[in-house]
């Protein structure tokens, strides 16, 4: 007999950024944030709510007992099947439309997780990993890091192709995290920078950071927060980025009070000589002690999105840096 577990039962585990205001359902519109659950029987049913979406649908990703992964659309009810005993469940929000709505109610590109269908509830194992938080824009959340299907017929319209070729799990961010044995919170928006804002409605980061999206404000603090920000604000000045950059790094401060906070320069090289000598500037201003990492020639400025290998290599570089500040 199959039972019903709302998101809110201590066998559901959320990672990532998550509005929990409702009873019906959590919602995320950040891909990366995934969600665990420790169930019993042979037959896991999950359960979303789409009242609000659009095609396409966004991906996920579906582990079960951390096996293989499978990657499918997201529909109202999935189910998966395994041997009689207990489980755990691995969701994670992989990809998206970023031109949909993800900002303003009624959001079209969510991830609403309403509970699950199982014989019975298990226990998670603790995760005790440190958190840490990537605020970033497209590169962040993992967008065209594989190529179009170049033996298909191009499609007319880009954005319906993109839940198949980005990856919120192929990013510097995810990889870098695993690398560093830590829980990945990814914030990232397609287009947005610390002067614009971006695609889906979302506004320029210093005005969207502390929302999930607009309304819900966030709840979490992480252990170590890694700004990324910089190849969309190539145009505006310099002294409009650096202005924003202040401004975006007392907010980051305010609230992740005990983080460590890294500045990381845009790959594509943008800005990142006047960056470096502005975190020095603002550390001495301000008593911080903001860590600056330059990214420059770690891979080619083109494509301004590196496919799979260029993020490996990023998250390789990075890792290695992360670890001589956090240890």
């Amino acid at each position: 007999m199959q039972n019903f577990f709302s998101y809110r039962d201590p066998s559901v585990r959320l990672t990532g950024r998550w509005d929990v205001r409702s009873e019906a359902y959590c919602l995320t519109t950040n891909p990366g944030a995934y969600f665990e659950i420790a169930w019993k029987g042979s037959i896991l049913e999950l359960v979303f709510d789409l009242e609000h979406n659009e095609h396409p649908y966004p991906h996920i990703l579906i582990q079960t007992d951390g096996g293989a992964i499978q990657e499918t659309s997201l529909d109202r009810r999935l189910r998966v099947f395994a041997p009689e005993g207990e489980h755990t469940c691995r969701v994670i929000y992989k990809s998206s439309t970023e031109a949909l709505s993800r900002w303003r109610n009624p959001v079209h590109n969510a991830l609403a997780l309403c509970g699950y269908a199982a014989e019975g509830s298990g226990t998670l194992k603790p995760d005790n990993r440190k958190t840490v938080e990537f605020v970033g824009d497209s590169i962040t959340e993992g967008v065209l890091v594989d190529i179009d299907y170049a033996k298909a017929p191009a499609c007319d319209i880009d954005e319906h192709n993109r839940a198949f070729q980005d990856d919120a799990t192929a990013t510097y961010a995810w990889l870098a995290a695993e690398m560093l044995d830590m829980r990945p919170y990814i914030c990232g928006f397609g287009a947005v920078g610390l002067t614009r804002p971006g695609k889906g409605r979302v506004p320029a980061a210093p005005i969207s950071y502390p929302f999930n999206y607009e309304g819900s404000p966030i709840t979490h603090s992480c252990d170590v927060i890694v700004l990324n920000h910089g190849a969309n604000d190539r145009i505006h000045t310099e002294d409009e980025y650096i202005a924003k950059y202040g401004e975006m790094l007392k907010l980051l401060r305010k609230h992740n009070p005990n983080a460590v906070i890294i500045s990381l320069s845009a790959f594509c090289g943008a800005f990142h000589e006047r960056l470096g000598r502005f975190i020095a500037e603002y550390n001495a201003e301000n008593g911080e002690n903001i860590h600056f990492i330059d990214s420059t020639g770690w891979v080619p400025e083109v494509p301004l999105h590196p496919l799979r290998p260029g993020h490996r290599i990023i998250a390789e570089h990075l890792a290695a840096e992360m670890k001589k500040i956090i240890g």
